[in-house]
């Protein structure tokens, strides 16, 4: 097995989004290419409500797929389909924006708010897909507990434990509590392979990497990841890449900027949505 080094690192930065929502941008603009096919990850992390509780009011999507997951608190969301419904803590919703929908999601008062939201990016072929959209209890999640470790399988296959099967990308997201030692991850050669450190330190092929810092690693079949003096939990995730073209305007991520510019025409003319409820 050859084993993936680190390629890049991306620490997150503060950041306000949504209706006044604080929170920690890790990747976006800047790192599309690297990361492809994973446009953004923005990450929370707050015991105060008056972060988070304006939320995120009813605004448009097209061309992703948005996936929150919540290690603790709860989120009720609803969208243009008619469907709503709450993210507790431990679920995920996974939303498929295609050609296009509209959403709200607002994070209640509680004790913490942790966990994340990324966006994938769809592949050209269906960028107008219809909107799909499910919300991910523990139930459907697989796990696998090893002498210093929990997996928890939100999507794809860990030693044989095995979460839901994505719709458009095939890939491979874990929630990895690492209490001592290490754990070594088996993955695909022709992926993006990286990890994002939610909670504690982590070391990688001798070099220490903060909280809140994501790492992508480079060509190769395995990824090790040894835990910090008080243990670490990582989200791991990996695709294959598209090697499409990305034109990335606010909430709305098409091919080119025609195609760009005509989502934000059909969002002024009411023309936006192209399946209804």
């Amino acid at each position: 097995m050859t084993e993936r080094r680190i390629k890049k690192t991306v620490t997150g930065q503060p950041a306000v989004d949504g209706a006044g929502v604080r929170l920690t941008r890790v990747l976006g603009h800047d790192t599309v290419y690297d990361f492809d096919p994973f446009l953004m990850l923005d990450s929370f992390d707050s015991s105060d409500p008056r972060d988070y509780v304006a939320g995120f009011p009813m605004h448009p999507h097209r061309g992703i797929e948005t996936v929150t997951y919540l290690v603790k608190g709860e989120m009720h969301h609803k969208d243009s389909l008619g469907n709503k419904g709450i993210i507790s803590s431990g679920q995920s919703q996974w939303m498929t924006a295609g050609s296009g929908i509209l959403h709200e999601e607002m994070p209640q008062p509680a004790d913490r708010l942790l966990g994340l939201q990324i966006w994938i990016n769809l592949p050209e072929k269906d960028k107008m897909t219809g909107p799909k959209y499910f919300d991910i209890t523990e139930s459907m999640m697989g796990t696998k507990i090893l002498d210093n470790a929990t997996v928890k399988v939100i999507s794809g296959e860990f030693m044989g434990e095995k979460g839901v099967s994505t719709h458009h990308i095939r890939t491979e997201y874990y929630d990895v509590s690492l209490n001592s030692g290490s754990v070594t991850i088996d993955t695909d050669p022709g992926s993006t392979a990286f990890l994002f450190l939610i909670l504690g330190n982590a070391e990688i092929h001798d070099r220490m990497v903060p909280e809140k810092t994501a790492v992508l690693f480079g060509e190769g079949d395995s990824v090790t990841v040894t835990a910090g003096k008080n243990g670490c939990r990582f989200m791991f995730l990996s695709a294959r890449p598209l090697n499409e073209g990305i034109s990335w305007g606010g909430p709305i991520v098409m091919n080119t900027k025609e195609e760009l510019q005509q989502a934000f025409t059909d969002l002024r003319s009411g023309n936006f949505l192209k399946h209804s409820v």
